[in-house]
């Protein structure tokens, strides 16, 4: 059984469409991958920061008597 060349054309055509719309949907999933591993770095640095000046903070309160509640008697 021989297929007819149209069909063999149509089919070839049908897994080139297909074929052009995956790698499309490679490449934008790959720049999506690029883009949040930049941003996720960027938060990562932004919460190595905060945690410095919480910590930076936390030392600074604990030297400071007036900084603490006065005991409950008063």
């Amino acid at each position: 059984m021989r297929i007819p060349i149209d069909t063999l054309e149509q089919r070839l055509t049908e897994m080139e469409v297909k074929l052009t719309f995956i790698d499309d949907t490679v490449q934008a999933l790959a720049s999506a991958d690029a883009d949040q591993s930049v941003r996720i770095a960027s938060l990562e640095r932004a919460l190595r920061d905060l945690r410095g000046e919480l910590s930076s903070m936390r030392i600074g309160q604990a030297d400071d008597p007036h900084s603490e509640p006065p005991p409950p008697h008063y």
